[in-house]
């Protein structure tokens, strides 16, 4: 019985650290979409740019594959190492200061948008569906947190508050990355679909 519990947890150790080092990679990693472009009579394949990193693909990622601890710890570790080792957050920013940058919130929010995904996915057997309601779930819980954090650093007059109004901040930061956002729930919700048929949870 021990021993089934040791599998588990370090089978959830390692998808953290899947997880970690997938956001930290999706950080610096912009996310593109294809589609076809028919030129003279040819066919081809176009790509364009979805406005936005793959970082929140790599947070959903985890927790539909990983499950909410995995997902939850895998943040936590980025978010830890971001503050106090290495500028692995957007635009190589880090440190202990990131806190008061008024966007950090949406960073805040990763830890419970990958639980809430992670939870959501296991609850019920692996259907694009399900899976997709996790992605759609837990990128919504980012969202919450990133605003809420949004007003708080505007009231507290924050860094970065004063280069836009709080309503272009949440403009900026919410509305207009979530097109992007989106498509990256749905591929994520393919490959997640894919990966856990192929191994077998």
């Amino acid at each position: 019985m021990s021993g089934s519990f040791e599998n588990v947890g370090t089978l959830q150790l390692l998808w953290s650290m899947v997880g970690l080092l997938l956001t930290v990679g999706g950080t610096f990693l912009e996310a593109y979409g294809v589609a076809g472009s028919g030129n003279s009579g040819q066919l081809g394949i176009q790509t364009f740019s979805l406005g936005v990193t793959c970082q929140i693909g790599a947070v959903l990622l985890v927790g539909c594959l990983g499950g909410k601890n995995a997902g939850a710890l895998s943040q936590i570790a980025y978010l830890v190492m971001g503050l106090t080792l290495l500028p692995v957050f957007a635009d190589g920013g880090g440190g202990i200061d990131y806190v008061k940058v008024s966007q950090f919130g949406y960073l805040l929010g990763f830890i419970p948008g990958a639980w809430i995904c992670g939870f959501l996915a296991f609850k019920a057997r692996p259907r694009l569906e399900t899976l997709a309601f996790s992605c759609f779930t837990g990128l919504f819980t980012v969202h919450f947190c990133g605003v809420t954090y949004l007003i708080v650093s505007y009231i507290f007059q924050w860094k970065g508050t004063e280069n836009f109004a709080l309503i272009q901040a949440i403009l900026r930061y919410s509305w207009f990355a979530l097109p992007g956002q989106l498509a990256l729930v749905c591929a994520v919700t393919v490959i997640a679909y894919i990966l856990r048929h192929l191994m077998f949870y």
